[in-house]
This record gives structure tokens, C-alpha cells and sequence, in this order.
């Protein structure tokens, strides 16, 4: 091979459901290893919020979209001698394996790195697969691919139902799931061919065993086993659903060899350089076993493993890609040995997903083959009661162990059988009501060896709820993964009262090394958690003081890669000021959690509880609070009460901005304007203000993030429907109901402050009017539709608040404005998720001016953030595909999962391509309209341009009158419930059109459960993959966009060209 000078990454895009943080925490690997060879390395990536994004990270960025034209533009401009494709989850494979096959890689003569083009086909493509496995005597399950739905219903038939289906290609399970019947598959396969080309139909084995195993191999076909995990879940439940645990439980040695030595046989088979995931359904009574799939790049669970092992995957698979031995690499973490082993572990792990399906109206909440969760977290013990608990802690949730899950499970042996998003939480109660594991066994296929654990923990509940709590039986919960707060809950005692109990008695736990190689080699490591089994601690408390900084947990709808960014930015920083970071978080798919980030790493729960053990062990100045998002922001108030230090902004300030009712009084001292308001105690009191102000009103409880149970309501039966779901959302504090300004501007102030004195600001504008959350507004910056006197106002207000609130450190304040008329809307006291965006589109690192203002160093200006040469636009990522049930139109509750920005020459360049980057295109010059009452009008402009431009138009009934009258053409179309042809459905199912505008008449709440033509409209273009657009400035936006370039030529520009312009 030829030396590589210059190597191009792919990135994965947004974060979604299936395609999260791993993929910033591998490529961000990637990119130090190939710099650490002073290779030069040019990053496709629209995810702005990345860590590996930076500028510090790669040579040069294109924020530009993950498809074909754009990054074959990149690759002619950029002329590398390399691609890595293994870096950016399925994103980037698909995509290499397009630019390979059109020739593109091969007329500018790029090779592709690590496993070749061939070993991925191979692995992807699932006739190649079957084939291949099969010229080794490797099982598989007995299986048809198929890329028709003839073909699809006839494999079915010869296989027999229920059917297990796979798409090819595809991430996730997107589009699997078992099939009874010729009528379901027959509706399920139209759908699954809209996203992927080839289908498998292949035998049925839920209730079987599933584990997974982490192979590298290297050029010299060296190949070692990382990792092994074992589903908790048998078969049937994806595995990114599934809680997982590590190293496996229930084999015997003989099998975890029988299966390790297959698996290192079929890398070997498929010529695999670098890293790979196989996965096995195994039958533990009869020892069948079947290979289900290879994932021939870095994934999720070999992000996981990393974590769990501490063997840094991604930055060892970069490495081998570059053509290096195994043995020719050092051991990260030990210092001393070489890469050439497999990790030892002397504790266990414990994978548990989180989902936000409740976030969603209609959301389905089983699950199964298709992964709906949103994000993960990983807890370390020395048993796997104290593993599982404490992962259960890590959830944010609202419950700290198994024992305190505080919502009602109706039917536990209905949801023990078909699984939900709640299964561990009714399995636990079920046994604690008295159900036997046998029976437990039987609903679910769960192996007896995790139940047995579930009934222990949950007859230690009984005994510590009907017994004294003596010390042996205080220290057994402990060990077994009971927090203080469940604890104090069974024993009628309050939480601080268990705490002081238990360290008088000196139970508490010890601080313990990962060191991937169970303490056989002294390792100078600085990755840590805590334990009850043990007596000693592994290290000692840090010399120096040091800054403990809390991390944002798992990643959920609402809290995303933006506050992982915001973690390791004040990382790095206190680093530069000599400062010792200690990083406290929870979440395997994060940078913020890779052992070289910060000088230790605590890989442990985002609780009151454990954050006072971390803090009472280690030797710190103080705590930073206000760059994990929510998570972080509500332990304000407990470490406040209990005396810790806690840097830059008061927590006395944060409580009055976090408590709605407290801002909006402070608000009217300061003689600010907002929205009218009231806090309701009483529903007759809600009913009350709604009438003074008019319909419609906003309801929020204090305390919440992504606007958690927050609605807009349009009328009195609304209000009182909605109420009596909120009102168990938060029962400590009031509901706040405000005034909903219709048809607002929304406009965000993130920002910088020292001691209530502004040092840096952004002011940028949301796309969509009031009424869609700011997580899931497209924004831009600099603001193109603000006139001069509104931005300063909108500074002067900004000046005012920071002043009374004697802010230091980051601040995102939101501002309403309608008829010459500025309100606030609310004020959060740390970092947003909109603060890379700004960092990145400005080159000002807002979070880095932040850390040095909670360290007392004011960074000097001026800084300019508005009169910029070029438009940054930042666009929200749905998962609604993954969601079935859910109603696609963003609203006052944050539904996105992730975001991406591009920068352009104007607004409709930048609006353009960030949509595009959302992975939307619209090939053919085909639109659907149905557009709802007096929106009509507003789009006439738009619609007559495309006319002109010879753009088919097909729209329902009352849209076609509309533009009819207005002398233009359309196609009439059937809505879905008329029936008859030419038909909604048809048109969809059959890819006759490019693009959806539907836009719903909005007067009905989000509560509804009215299933309308809309909303079957909608959920076809979702289920179909044809892009959606449902809001009116958006569409508006689009099909200006689409006039003026969807015939344009796209080009390549990086973020350097961009900034140095």
C-alpha cells in the first residue's frame, strides 16, 4: 500500500434512533489516530454539535450533506488518497459503497481503508452473507433474499409463518419485525422497500438466546476477541432495545469458546481489517446456535465494548486500517502492554436503553426487531444486581432502582409477554407481588439465571420493608444496588437520614480502576467507578484540587450530543488553565466518556447520592453544573442545600429561573414584558385565567426539558383533558398557563456573562412561528428577517436579566415578538443545545469564554456574532420512521432526536442543504399538496413559481379548487379515506411523488387522539421515506429553495473557508 497523506471521513449526519453519539465518539477516535501519523484528514459532517467537528480535530470540515453529488464534489476538490468508511455508522457505509460503484472512487483514485468494498457487500448484502457463511459450514438461519414482493410472499410461503423479515442495508432493524400472515407482509414489505432494495425472509427464532462478540483483525490476519455480550432479551428484541450484559452470564466456558472461535473463523472468512460485530442467536438447551448478522464497522455495541473493556476500538481499528500489526500498537490505558491481547475484566456490566416513545402522541410503546430507543446507558459493579440497579439510576427517569419506579403498570403478565419500554420495571414487580420465575421464564424467554437475581433483589425490598434495617442487611442492599432514596422510601426515613446512617457504620462505597486487565498489570488508569463489594480503594483522591464537571446522562429527546460537546469543550479548557477536570457521566456513546478526555473519569450515575460520594472522596475546588443540560441543572438545588461548592452562577439564581413562577415575577419587577400568566393550583382557576386571556393557552409544569408534558390547548375541553394527565408530572410545584401568541417570532439570545455583566452574545432567528419548540425549530444565525430595533431591543432586555440574575457562565434566553412587541418566554442558566451552533457558525467557543468565566478569567473582545458574510441555518433530525403511531408535526413538545447545520452564501443556500442534510432529496420535480383552510393563499407565490418551472403538481380537493382559480393545473387526488383512483395512497406507496406539503389547520390540541386524513397522509409519507414538510414558513422556505436550486449544481466549501473569508 502506498503511503496515505491525505484521508477523507465520513461522518454519520445527525443523531437519530439507531445512529447516535457512538459514531461521534468512533470517528473522533479515528481522527486522532490518523493525526498522530500527521496524516491529513478532511471530515464530511452536517452534525455542527460534534466534538469531532472542531476545529482542533480534522484538517479540514465540510458541514455539507451525507449524499453522493456533495461529497463527490468534495473528493474532486480535495483530491485524497484514502476514505474510511467505517467510522460513520451505516450513513457513510452505504454511502461509500455508492460512490464505489459509480465508479467515483476509482476515477480519482481513492482507496478505500480497513475492510474493503467487497468484505462490506459481503457482510451487508444478505444473499452474499448467507453464501459466504455457508462455504465455511457457518449456520445461519435458514433464509430467502428477495427484491420484490412476489418473490417476498413466496419465500414466506416456503419458509412458513410467522416469519422473521430483514431489510438489507439497513441500521437498527429499520424494517424488521416477524410476520404471521400473508396480509401483514404484504402491507410491511411496500413499506420496507421504500427504504431498502433487498429483503430477507427468513426463519422464526425468538425466545432463542442472543450474544454478541467484538473482533479485531489485522492485515496480517492477527485476530483477537475484545469483548462478548449477552442479551438480556432473548431473541426478538433488537439488540439496541435490549439491556445487555457484559461479559456474558449464562454460558459455560465451553460455549463462549465454541462460539469466540466461529467468530474469529468468519473474520477471518470475510477478510475483516479492523473491527467488527457478530451476532448469534444460540438455543442454550439444545446448543444450536445461528450467525445473524455482521457488522463490518464500529456500531454501538462496539462502542459499548470500548467502554465496558476499556480497549479503545475505534482508535486501534483506525490503526489497523492504516496498515498496522496488532502487536506492533500499545495498550492505551496500561502504558505498557501491547494491543495484542484480549481484555480481562474483574467486574460486569450493564447496558439499559433509554426510550422518549411517551414523548410522542400515538407512539407505540412495544417493542422488538426495530429499535425505537433513543439512547443508552452503562453501569459498572461487581455484581450484576448492583450493575442492573445502577444503570436503572442512570436513566433519568424518575426512579433511582428498580424499587421506586414511580408509574402505575397495569397487566404485568401481559407486559412481561409482549414486551414494552417497561418490561424490567413489570418483571421486578411481578416477582415482588409473588409470581415465580418459572412462570416469569415462560411469558418472556428470559434466562432463569437473570430472574433468580430479580427475585433476590426484590425479597431483600420485602425484608428491608418488614424487618429492622440492621447493618448486614443495610450493607446487603447496597451491594445490591438499592439507592438511599429507595431505601428511605421503604423504611419511612427521609434520604440524608439513610446517608448519615450508613457512613457511621462505614458502609460506602470504594473507588475501583478499570484497567483491562484485571488488576494482573499495574495500570496508571484514570477510568473509574464505584462499588460496596470491596474494602480498599484503587487509587487515592487527587493531589491538587480539582473541577468536577457533571455530565448529561443518557441521550434522550431533548438532551443530545450538543451538552457532550459542552462537557468536553470545558474539559479541554480547564486542561489549558492548568486545572484538573474530573468528568462524572453515565453514557457509553459519548466522547466526554473516553479515558483520555479528562485527568479521571467516573463512569457512574448523574445522582445526588453518588455525585456527594464522588465529591466527599475527591479533593475538589467545586463543581460545574452547567454544561450537562437538565440532568446537571436539577441536582442544582440538593448540592446547594447540602453545602457543596458549586461554580459560576448562583444556585439561588438558577432556582428563580428554572421556577417559572418565580422568573415571571422577577420579569415584572424588572417591567419586561411576556406572555400573560398564572399559576394554577386549582383546574377552575386554569379555566378562569384561559377566559380572561382567550383561547388558546399554554400549559407547563416547572421543572421540565424538551418541553416534557407541555401543550397548547384550544379550548375548555382541552384544558381540562390535558390537566388531569399534567398533573402528576410535577405535584411540588404549580402549573404555569400562559397566553399563546399565535403567529410569534420566535428569537434565542445564547450567551456568555460574568458577574451579571454580558461578555459574548448571538441573537438568532427560528424558521417556524410560535408554537414548535426551539429544539425542533430550524434556526439561523445571523438572524435575515430582524429588523435593526428588534435586535436592540431584544440586547437591552438580554442586558437586564443577566444583571438582576448576577449570571456568570453560559445563558440561552427565548423571546417571543409580534406587532412591534418583545416578550420572554423563559431564561435557562447554562448551556443550550444551541451553543455549538453558535461556537461554529461565529468561530467564538462560547462554552470555552464560559468555563474561563466560572474560573474567574474574563476572555477580552469584541466579538462579532452578527455581521457575518455568510448564513449558518441549523435544521432538527426526526425519527419518526422509527416511531409507528406517532403524528409527524412538530409542536410545543420537542419530538427531534437530533440536529445538523450548514453554512451558505444566503439564507436559501444555507436552509437548503442543511434540509437536504436531514437526509431529505427530492429527485423527481413531483409535489403533493394539501394545505389546510387559509394557508392557502400564503403559498400562492411559491406554487406559481414552480408552475412556471414545469413542476407536476398533485393536490386533494379543496387545494385543487384553490389553485384552479388561480389559473393553475393540477392533478386531483382521492384523500385516503374516499377511497377510489387516482388515490393518496397509491400515489405514495408507488413513489409517484418527490415531496409532501401538508399543512394541518392547527386549532386542534396535540392531545387529540382523532385519527384524521392528515394524519394517515402524513404517516404514509413517513412510512414510505418521502420527505414531509407540515409547517407553513418551512414550506414556504422549501419550495423557494426548490425554484431557485433544486436544478443548481451543489460545490464543496469547508467550515475553514467559510471562517477564513
Amino acid at each position: 500500500m502506498q503511503p496515505v497523506k491525505k484521508v477523507l471521513l465520513l461522518g454519520s449526519g445527525g443523531l437519530r434512533i439507531s445512529q447516535a453519539g457512538e459514531f461521534d465518539y468512533s470517528g473522533s477516535q479515528a481522527i486522532k489516530a490518523l493525526k498522530e501519523e500527521n496524516i491529513e484528514v478532511i471530515l464530511v459532517n452536517p452534525n455542527i454539535a460534534t466534538v469531532q467537528t472542531d476545529q482542533h480535530m480534522a484538517d479540514r470540515v465540510y458541514l455539507q450533506p451525507l449524499n453522493e453529488a456533495t461529497v463527490t464534489k468534495i473528493i474532486e476538490k480535495e483530491k485524497p488518497d484514502a476514505i474510511l468508511l467505517g467510522f460513520g455508522g451505516q450513513t457513510a457505509l452505504n454511502l461509500g459503497l455508492r460512490l464505489e460503484e459509480s465508479g467515483v472512487l476509482a476515477e480519482h483514485h481513492v482507496t478505500v481503508l480497513g475492510s474493503s468494498v467487497d468484505t462490506i457487500r459481503n457482510a451487508e448484502d444478505r444473499d452474499l452473507f448467507k453464501n459466504k457463511l455457508n462455504e465455511i459450514g457457518v449456520k445461519t438461519a435458514k433464509s430467502i433474499a428477495v427484491t420484490n414482493a412476489e418473490d417476498a410472499l413466496n419465500a414466506a410461503e416456503s419458509i412458513g409463518y410467522p416469519i422473521m423479515m430483514r431489510a438489507g442495508f439497513s441500521l437498527g432493524g429499520l424494517g424488521s419485525g416477524v410476520v404471521h400472515s400473508k396480509k401483514e407482509l404484504e402491507k410491511r414489505v411496500s413499506e420496507v422497500f421504500s427504504v431498502a432494495h433487498q429483503i430477507l425472509i427468513e426463519e422464526n427464532l425468538i425466545g432463542w438466546s442472543e450474544f454478541e462478540y467484538e473482533i479485531v483483525r489485522d492485515s496480517a490476519a492477527n485476530a483477537l476477541t475484545i469483548c462478548n455480550m449477552e442479551n438480556f432479551d432473548p431473541m426478538g428484541i433488537h439488540t439496541g432495545e435490549s439491556i445487555v450484559v457484559s461479559p456474558s452470564q449464562s454460558l459455560n466456558n465451553q460455549e463462549y469458546h465454541f462460539l469466540r472461535e466461529i467468530a474469529i473463523k468468519v473474520a477471518h472468512h470475510f477478510n475483516i481489517i479492523g473491527e467488527c460485530n457478530i451476532q448469534y442467536a444460540f438455543n442454550l438447551e439444545t446448543g444450536e446456535y445461528r450467525v445473524i448478522e455482521i457488522n463490518p464497522r464500529l456500531s454501538r455495541s462496539s462502542a459499548l465494548a470500548s467502554k465496558a473493556t476499556g480497549y479503545p476500538l475505534a482508535f486501534i481499528a483506525a490503526k489497523l486500517a492504516l496498515g498496522y500489526k496488532l502487536y506492533e500498537l500499545k495498550n492505551s490505558i496500561t502504558k505498557k502492554t501491547c494491543a495484542f491481547f484480549e481484555p480481562a475484566l474483574d467486574y460486569i456490566v450493564v447496558k439499559i436503553p433509554r426510550w422518549d416513545t411517551h414523548k410522542l402522541k400515538k407512539a407505540e410503546r412495544r417493542i422488538g426487531t426495530e429499535m425505537k430507543s433513543v439512547g443508552e446507558v452503562m453501569a459498572i459493579g461487581r455484581s450484576f444486581p448492583e450493575a442492573l440497579q445502577k444503570s436503572i439510576g442512570m436513566l433519568n427517569i424518575g426512579a433511582s432502582c428498580l424499587s421506586d419506579y414511580p408509574h402505575l403498570i397495569d397487566q404485568l403478565e401481559n407486559e412481561i409477554e409482549y414486551a414494552t419500554d417497561r418490561r424490567i420495571f413489570a418483571l421486578y414487580r411481578y416477582l415482588l407481588q409473588g409470581g415465580t420465575v418459572e412462570k416469569a421464564n415462560t411469558l418472556s424467554n428470559i434466562d432463569p439465571w437473570f430472574l433468580h437475581h430479580l427475585h433476590a433483589m426484590a425479597q431483600t425490598e420485602l425484608t428491608i420493608k418488614n424487618q429492622q434495617l440492621t447493618p448486614e442487611l443495610l450493607l446487603k442492599a447496597k451491594r445490591q444496588g438499592f439507592s438511599d432514596k429507595a431505601i428511605a422510601n421503604l423504611t419511612n426515613h427521609d434520604e440524608t437520614t439513610i446517608r448519615q446512617q450508613r457512613i457511621s457504620l462505614n458502609i460506602t462505597p470504594v473507588v475501583k480502576q478499570i484497567d483491562t486487565l484485571a488488576g494482573e498489570f499495574n495500570a496508571k488508569t484514570n477510568y473509574l467507578y464505584l462499588t460496596y463489594h470491596g474494602d480498599r480503594h484503587d487509587i487515592r483522591p487527587s493531589q491538587t484540587p480539582a473541577t468536577l464537571i457533571l455530565g448529561s446522562g443518557p441521550y434522550s429527546i431533548g438532551s443530545s450530543v450538543e451538552f457532550d460537546w459542552c462537557g468536553v469543550t470545558t474539559a479541554k479548557t480547564l486542561k489549558q488553565l492548568d486545572e484538573r477536570p474530573i468528568i462524572i457521566n453515565s453514557n457509553p456513546e459519548t466522547v466526554s466518556t473516553d479515558y483520555d478526555e479528562s485527568d479521571r473519569l467516573y463512569f457512574e450515575q448523574l445522582t445526588f447520592e453518588r455525585v456527594q460520594d464522588i465529591a466527599d472522596f475527591e479533593n475538589h475546588r467545586g463543581i460545574i453544573v452547567a454544561m450537562g443540560g437538565q440532568v446537571a441543572n436539577n441536582l442544582v438545588n440538593p448540592l446547594d442545600k447540602a453545602g457543596y461548592s458549586l461554580l459560576g452562577t448562583p444556585a439561588q439564581s438558577i432556582n428563580q429561573a428554572e421556577n417559572r413562577e418565580l422568573f415571571s415575577s422577577l420579569l415584572n419587577e424588572l417591567t419586561i414584558d411576556q406572555p400573560a400568566w398564572h399559576a394554577a393550583t386549582s383546574l377552575n382557576g386554569a379555566k378562569a385565567f384561559a377566559e380572561d386571556v382567550g383561547y388558546p393557552v399554554l400549559i407547563r409544569p416547572s421543572f421540565v426539558l424538551s418541553g416534557a408534558a407541555m401543550n397548547v390547548v384550544f379550548s375548555e375541553d382541552e384544558m381540562e383533558k390535558y390537566l388531569k394527565e399534567a398533573s402528576t408530572v410535577s405535584p411540588d410545584h404549580p402549573v404555569v398557563l400562559s397566553q399563546f401568541i399565535q403567529e410569534g417570532k420566535e428569537l434565542e439570545m445564547d450567551g456568555v456573562a460574568m458577574n451579571g455583566e454580558i461578555i459574548i452574545e448571538a441573537i438568532s432567528e427560528h424558521i417556524e412561528n410560535a408554537g414548535v419548540h426551539s429544539g425542533d425549530a430550524t434556526i439561523v444565525l445571523p438572524p435575515q428577517k430582524l429588523y435593526l430595533e428588534t435586535i436592540r431591543r431584544t440586547k437591552k432586555i438580554t442586558r437586564k436579566i443577566v444583571k438582576a440574575l448576577n449570571i456568570t457562565g453560559p445563558f440561552n434566553i427565548q423571546f417571543i415578538a409580534k406587532n412591534n412587541q418583545i416578550q420572554v418566554i423563559e431564561c435557562n442558566l447554562r448551556a443550550s443545545r444551541s451553543f455549538p451552533f453558535v461556537s461554529k457558525v461565529t468561530n467564538h467557543n462560547f462554552i470555552e469564554i464560559a468555563t474561563k468565566a466560572i474560573m474567574g478569567i474574563r476572555e477580552s473582545g469584541p466579538f462579532n456574532t452578527l455581521d457575518l458574510d455568510y448564513v449558518g441555518v441549523k435544521s432538527p433530525q426526526f425519527s419518526y420512521s422509527r416511531l409507528k403511531g406517532a403524528n409527524p408535526v412538530p409542536h410545543v413538545e420537542m419530538a427531534s432526536t437530533g440536529e445538523v447545520a450548514c453554512l451558505g452564501e444566503d439564507l436559501n443556500d444555507a436552509f437548503f442543504q442543511s434540509w437536504q442534510a436531514t437526509e431529505m432529496s427530492v429527485p423527481e420535480k413531483k409535489i403533493f399538496l394539501s394545505i389546510g383552510g387559509s394557508r392557502k393563499p400564503r403559498l400562492l407565490e411559491e406554487i406559481t413559481e414552480l408552475h412556471k418551472l414545469g413542476w407536476e403538481l398533485y393536490t386533494t380537493a379543496g387545494t385543487h379548487e384553490f389553485l384552479l382559480q388561480n389559473n393553475i393545473p393540477s392533478h386531483c387526488i382521492n384523500k385516503v379515506s374516499e377511497g377510489g383512483e387516482p388515490n393518496a395512497t397509491t400515489l405514495i406507496k408507488k413513489r409517484k411523488i418527490s415531496l409532501i406539503i401538508n399543512l394541518p389547520q392547527g386549532t386542534r390540541s396535540s392531545t387529540s387522539s382523532q385519527v384524521t386524513d392528515g394524519f394517515r397522509l402524513r404517516r404514509l409519507a413517513i412510512d414510505h421515506n418521502i420527505p414531509l414538510v407540515t409547517n407553513l414558513q418551512g414550506a414556504q422556505l422549501i419550495l423557494q429553495c426548490l425554484a431557485e436550486l433544486h436544478d443548481k449544481e451543489v460545490y464543496a466549501k469547508s467550515w475553514q473557508e467559510f471562517m477564513n473569508n
